[in-house]
């Protein structure tokens, strides 16, 4: 079946210009993969870009009908990509974007460039499909056909855990503990640094230590904050320090009314409660893990 619709898009590529063209972007090769093969079967001549600056080249190349972006890929974020081809009025007719964050700010961005949001979960076929089949009703057929023979992958991103701690053998024991979780492990040796990675990569969770080169927690959390994209990530705090109970409310305090630390942890070797909490910002199943903690 795979390699009927890979030959299928291969083969459109070529086909007649009446047949609309879609680019789809995004850099998880799993859902590239599922919606490429989805917009196949609904009958569109259908090309791929694994990066923004892939997806720029492809809609200077390929002028296609409709894009499908995601909002964070490598080099160039899909949104900077919209802008762009906004600015340069080499707009595509119809835009959708695909989003594991679906916040305010994204999805108002995407008004901006009359792009429809669909975030990343349960519904995210249901509306692609029907949006697809909105902007061409000849098609629709073929869309509701696609529905009943297709097994759809779950397009939902997995969690993005960001370790934020300059000992590199507390990395190395993080990464060896959790890294069978089903999440993404990030690493960011100081808070300077953990603080750009988050806005780059929007992690579901942060693990912070205590005191770090350039910055300690407190700075990191002011710094996340201050910023519409950081600003209620979730943040745990751990340290091998005893710290006083004015430190701890300190890091707890709100910022600007936004959120302080989520929980103060105590840095161990026996990882359990660090997992509980992951648990219960990334959504792991309740046994999830459980042997992990014990390695």
């Amino acid at each position: 079946m795979e390699a009927t619709l890979e030959a299928r898009v291969v083969d459109r590529t070529e086909s007649s210009s009446a047949v609309p063209k879609v680019l789809v972007v995004d850099d998880d090769p799993m859902v590239l993969k599922a919606v490429t093969g989805s917009c196949a079967q609904m009958g569109f001549d259908v090309v791929t870009a694994i990066s923004g600056l892939q997806a720029l080249n492809g809609a200077a190349e390929h002028r296609p009908d409709v894009l499908v972006i995601d909002v964070y890929l490598p080099e160039v974020d899909g949104l900077s990509d919209l802008a762009y081809l906004s600015e340069a009025a080499k707009s595509v007719p119809h835009v959708i974007v695909m989003t594991g964050r679906a916040g305010g700010q994204v999805v108002e961005r995407c008004r901006g460039f009359d792009a429809f949001c669909i975030p990343k979960g349960p519904l995210f076929w249901e509306q692609l499909e029907s949006r697809l089949a909105g902007i061409y009703p000849e098609m629709a057929f073929a869309t509701r056909r696609s529905a009943r023979l297709s097994a759809k992958t779950d397009v939902t991103k997995r969690p993005r855990v960001l370790l934020v701690d300059d000992d590199v053998s507390v990395k190395r024991m993080f990464f060896h503990r959790f890294d069978g979780l089903g999440a993404d492990l990030l690493y960011a040796t100081d808070a300077t640094r953990g603080f750009w990675k988050a806005r780059r990569e929007q992690p579901t969770v942060i693990v912070a230590d205590f005191c770090m080169p350039r910055g300690d927690a407190k700075y990191l959390l002011t710094k996340l904050r201050s910023t519409p994209e950081t600003g209620t990530i979730p943040v745990i705090v751990q340290t091998g320090r005893c710290l006083s109970d004015q430190v701890r409310q300190k890091l707890r305090e709100d910022i600007d009314g936004r959120p302080g630390a989520a929980t103060i942890l105590r840095k161990s070797f026996d990882g359990r409660e660090l997992l509980d909490a992951l648990r219960r910002y990334c959504g792991f199943a309740p046994d999830c893990g459980s042997e992990l903690a014990l390695r």
